[in-house]
């Protein structure tokens, strides 16, 4: 009978470490569980040895082979279904554990099996779903841990998956919408590009030629698609090669904390943009809140979680210095007031009233679903609008070099004669 190693926390709060015989690490858990016990961590030993720490599966919890696995990127579809599961098996009754290997048996894929049995062994090594989760950045965003962690809290860990899942579901459907809407003019631009690299480094110095021929002297417009067309064909190659240098430099930028700060000031600043990313935020913000007041969490905590729930750096740092207010005893709505980028005159006035009022939580909910639908209608128009506006502008752009070929062709017989 295999011998684990194990070291857990006793129900007077003291630790305690030692050995157990038995026939694998789920029936270690059940003692553990019958004593009262939390187990802290937990390996098996092989001749007298501990060896690396096992899931009840019997692999490895952590390794290479997971660290192998987990680089690989797991897909957003992936992420979503893992999510809505796992709310359901919670809502169903099924231990947090029990449905972490349940979802690691099902996995798609081999990287997310890998990972989900990864997320399972920090698990039941002591740590909690949401610190399990944040050590992987790459598939779990900051958002998705702050909105686990708050289901954590609040001890409805089942709803707020779902509410993730829904999240998920209407990102991606917002992404598709946008990008259906931009596909006819993107292939169109491609084509456009197509035809404008083929004029500028085959057709062009042939035409130049000619007009060199007959002494002829070029419109201005002529002469500035005949110069770019001579760029094009000298240091064509070195303009592609700095176009991807700079891209990979602007992206390191981009993924750096002071990079990151800078761009999402700069989103903000921008009229049409920065107004609606502060409106996604704050519905966001005032979701997550209601859902945490509705639980039963106390204000403060609440709002040192869903202030998390932002994704916007900028904004977060607003909202602490609203929570700093409110622990001095300040009522919500005055101490939000000074985050005007987020919360406008009116939704201040509805949370004051609400939370004068005792039902600040269902207020909060309400102002996240309107604040929402105001945003879908918005994407629906912005996207009805990008794809005539690009048609726009990629017949302008062609029909500038067309009168610009054209225009010489007229002169010509001038110079004939």
């Amino acid at each position: 009978m295999p011998s684990f190693q194990y070291k857990a926390l006793q129900s007077d709060g003291t630790v305690t470490e030692g050995q157990m015989e038995a026939g694998g690490r789920p029936e270690v858990f059940r003692q553990m569980e019958s004593q009262g016990w939390k187990l802290i961590s937990l390996s098996e030993r092989k001749n007298g040895k501990p060896s690396v720490p096992k899931d009840s599966t019997g692999s490895p919890s952590s390794g290479w082979n997971l660290s192998l696995g987990s680089s690989k990127k797991i897909s957003a579809r992936t992420l979503e279904n893992f999510t809505r599961l796992l709310s359901s098996l919670l809502a169903a009754g099924v231990p947090l554990s029990r449905a972490l290997v349940i979802l690691h048996k099902e996995a798609s894929t081999p990287a997310a099996g890998a990972k989900w049995k990864e997320i399972h062994g920090l698990v039941v090594d002591g740590m909690s779903l949401a610190d399990a989760m944040a050590k992987s950045p790459d598939t779990f965003p900051r958002v998705y841990v702050a909105m686990v962690e708050a289901g954590e809290t609040g001890g409805f860990l089942d709803v707020v998956l779902s509410q993730i899942a829904d999240f998920q579901s209407r990102e991606k459907e917002m992404r598709a919408k946008v990008m259906t809407a931009l596909l006819y003019p993107s292939i169109l631009l491609v084509l456009a590009l197509g035809v404008l690299t083929f004029l500028l480094v085959f057709f062009i110095p042939r035409f130049q030629s000619i007009f060199t021929g007959f002494g002829a002297s070029l419109p201005w417009l002529t002469q500035l698609i005949v110069s770019t067309s001579e760029i094009l064909r000298s240091y064509g190659l070195i303009l592609v090669l700095g176009l991807g240098i700079t891209g990979f430099l602007v992206r390191s930028w981009l993924v750096s904390p002071i990079g990151r700060r800078t761009w999402e000031g700069i989103i903000l600043r921008i009229p049409s943009v920065g107004r609606l990313v502060a409106q996604y935020a704050m519905a966001r913000f005032c979701r997550m809140l209601g859902t945490l007041l509705g639980a039963g969490v106390p204000l403060i905590n609440g709002l040192n979680v869903a202030r998390r729930s932002i994704g916007n750096q900028i904004l977060v740092d607003a909202v602490a210095n609203s929570i700093d207010r409110v622990k001095e005893g300040k009522p919500l709505g005055p101490s939000l007031a000074e985050c005007r980028t987020l919360f406008n005159g009116s939704v201040l006035e509805m949370i004051s009233v609400a939370e004068e009022s005792g039902r600040l939580d269902q207020e909060l909910v309400r102002i996240a679903n309107v604040t929402e639908n105001d945003l879908d209608r918005q994407l629906k128009t912005a996207v009805a609008l990008a794809e005539p506006l690009m048609l726009f502008l990629i017949a302008g752009f062609i029909g500038t070099i067309f009168i610009g070929m054209v225009i010489p062709i007229f002169t010509l017989q001038d110079y004939i004669k």
